[in-house]
């Protein structure tokens, strides 16, 4: 059965809700999802009981935003079947205060610019937990100021060494919390850590490492910015330290960089079930 543990709905930078998102699961023959907002677990319950409406197994996850301090570099971790999910409340609240602060400072700064509403890029906001830079972008697309999300706009604004918002990006490291930090609250909830994505923030050496240290449970191995031969090495690397091998879409709808549908990449189900089984008991 097809399963994509990797999604993101308007709970944080997705265009679709939580209904929209599993109906949308539903058409495309996926049976197991994962909803994994940004440093937000409130989708479990509500995305659980949508799932049992159009028989889809929706499994508790989240994907957080952390920190490598050796490499200087972000890195996403992705969680998923936490035991004690109010174990992870404090680490949701500690990030998502630190992006409404920085989401406010970009809007200061942009409108400074454009002038356009306060109102209008809140639109968009609207039932995410922060203001992110997609929302403050299609704000723009509809006062005529560009006609994409990603391009000569957007790298006018958010480019970290010249852009308009360049100091506040830089900002973005100071409230993510060390990704080992991370990784050892997920395993005291229970649940299973998985890196997100390895190729986007060049973190294989860093995989290597929580994988030698025994800090993570496994890779996302299917993911569109992985390339074939990216594939087989993150494979190689997972099986070497017996990883669990996940997939995901990265599905954000409208707020993609690329086209890209639910279920258009995928986890094989015996890795399906090492996460469903998993034994990992709360600290």
């Amino acid at each position: 059965m097809k399963a994509d543990l990797h999604c993101h709905t308007t709970i944080s930078d997705g265009s679709l809700g939580i209904s929209d998102v599993i109906q949308q699961a539903d058409r495309n023959g996926v049976r197991t999802l994962a909803i994994t907002d940004h440093d937000s677990i409130a989708s479990i319950s509500r995305g659980s009981v949508v799932g049992k409406r159009y028989n889809v197994n929706v499994i508790p996850a989240a994907e957080f935003s952390a920190f490598d301090g050796s490499r200087n570099r972000k890195v996403h971790i992705l969680c998923y079947m936490p035991k004690k999910p109010d174990r992870l409340q404090g680490l949701c609240l500690r990030t998502s205060e630190g992006r409404t602060k920085l989401g406010k400072s970009f809007v200061v700064q942009v409108l400074k610019k454009y002038p356009i509403s306060v109102e209008s890029v809140l639109k968009y906001s609207a039932g995410s937990k922060a203001v992110y830079k997609c929302h403050i972008m299609h704000a723009l697309m509809d006062y005529g100021y560009t006609t994409e999300l990603y391009g000569d706009v957007y790298n006018s604004i958010f480019d970290s060494r010249e852009g308009l918002c360049a100091e506040q990006v830089k900002q973005e490291a100071d409230f993510y919390p060390d990704v080992r930090f991370v990784t050892n609250l997920i395993r005291e909830s229970g649940g299973i850590s998985v890196m997100a994505h390895p190729m986007v923030f060049d973190s294989m050496s860093l995989l290597e490492e929580l994988a030698s240290e025994g800090a993570i449970n496994g890779v996302e191995v299917m993911h569109s910015s992985a390339s074939a031969a990216d594939m087989e090495q993150l494979r190689a690397l997972a099986d070497k330290y017996n990883l669990i091998k996940t997939g995901g879409s990265d599905f954000h709808g409208f707020y993609n960089h690329y086209a890209i549908q639910i279920g258009s990449m995928e986890t094989a189900e015996d890795q399906l079930e090492r996460i469903i089984k998993h034994t990992v008991k709360p600290l």
